[in-house]
């Protein structure tokens, strides 16, 4: 890998490091230690990635303007500034105040780090964004670890540990990342972009192939809300729950070696990972509806792995395969709204389904919504194969 790359890879490593400090434990601090149901947690949460969202589109269109250095130190800023008022502050209403801003500022960084490492290694194509991803998952590993350890002396400790964490990629990215230069392309204005690429078929394939990825989000984001608050029910402790995302983070790490074979073959199939993965999605959320102590949540986090590790870095390549020169940015910021937009709207539905319902219907829902997934990402291209038929044909 580039040397550049690797500076985007510690800076990844380290930024998810600090949020994985709480990000796990969001509604077990909202539902029990500030006292708040699963629909108010689901809200909150909801509220956090909807300015995640915001973020994304906010942080794509700013790589594109005024590149990836400045893009990510506005957002870093942005996180810092609201981790100092939560570590002070973290009772309600603040916290959730201050947890929506985070989210903002978190969601201005992760398009810009991947349209970056997607331009500084082209010649890498998935193997660049499959980095990348490693290492938000390294940093889940390692602060899901701390983060359970810290929070079982006093939750006050996870607040100062992210805001260190957050100070620290601040220095590797204002050190780091105003020396790696990157051709954007002609940029082109807002109204421009509307007219050229929001008709594009290009665009249109890859909001097909995101609303499928959304789905995706919906169900793997219950493992950090309405999962991770009945395993507490059912007498799991917190300590068990934090290594889940442990072992999801190391498997991801260290299953590189096994998973890239099968990679390999299927070549330049990138539909082929997708699909594989949605269906071992399927099977992790099937044995997780009939769990009911931690050998069995931890088989289905296993397969779960196992899963994501196909479906999360194979989307963001197809992004960037399919942006147009100068527009790397506004389409990761895309994928990564979406992502968002799953961890916004999934633990609302999953707090109502299971406080009007139960856990067994909220995974019927789950797999219902990722054989919808499935069909999406099987038909994403067809617009571009119209395209290409029409072409051949006024030839």
């Amino acid at each position: 890998m580039p040397r550049s790359l690797w500076l985007l890879v510690i800076g990844m490593m380290v930024n998810v490091t600090g949020s994985s400090f709480l990000w796990p434990l969001n509604a077990i601090y909202i539902h029990d230690h500030l006292g708040k149901s699963l629909s108010v947690a689901g809200i909150v949460l909801m509220l956090n990635s909807a300015a995640s969202v915001i973020g994304n589109l906010i942080g794509g269109n700013l790589y594109d303007k005024i590149g990836g250095f400045r893009s990510i130190l506005l957002g870093i800023m942005i996180t810092i500034l609201s981790l100092i008022g939560m570590t002070f502050w973290h009772g309600w209403p603040l916290y959730p105040i201050f947890l929506t801003i985070i989210g903002l500022g978190a969601g201005i960084i992760v398009p810009a780090m991947f349209a970056m490492a997607g331009a500084v290694w082209k010649e890498g194509g998935r193997k660049a964004f499959n980095a990348v991803y490693i290492a938000q998952n390294f940093g889940v590993a390692v602060g899901s670890a701390l983060g359970g350890f810290v929070a079982s002396f006093s939750f006050d400790y996870i607040f100062l540990a992210n805001l260190i964490m957050f100070i620290v990629f601040f220095l590797i990215a204002f050190f780091g990342y105003r020396k790696i230069n990157i051709d954007r392309g002609n940029y082109t204005s807002v109204i421009q972009e509307k007219k050229v690429v929001k008709s594009g078929t290009k665009l249109i394939a890859l909001l097909i192939l995101c609303s499928g990825y959304l789905l995706c989000w919906v169900g793997y984001v219950q493992w950090q809300s309405t999962i991770s608050t009945y395993t507490q029910e059912i007498n799991i402790s917190l300590g068990q729950y934090s290594m889940l995302w442990t072992i999801n983070g190391a498997l991801i790490v260290l299953g590189q070696p096994l998973l890239n074979p099968i990679v390999k073959r299927f070549g330049t199939n990138l539909k082929a990972p997708i699909i594989t993965g949605i269906i071992i999605f399927m099977i992790s959320f099937g044995i997780a509806g009939y769990a009911s102590n931690f050998k069995g949540f931890l088989a289905a986090m296993i397969i779960l792995t196992i899963g994501e590790m196909f479906v999360w870095p194979t989307v963001p390549t197809i992004a960037d395969s399919l942006a147009p020169k100068g527009k790397e940015g506004f389409f990761q910021g895309i994928v990564n709204s979406t992502a968002t937009g799953g961890r916004m709207i999934g633990p609302l539905l999953g707090g109502i389904l299971v406080d009007l319902y139960s856990m067994s219907i909220l995974f019927k829902v789950l797999l219902i919504l990722l054989v919808i997934s499935i069909v999406l990402s099987l038909i994403y291209d067809r617009p571009l194969k119209s395209k290409a038929q029409k072409q051949s044909i006024s030839m």
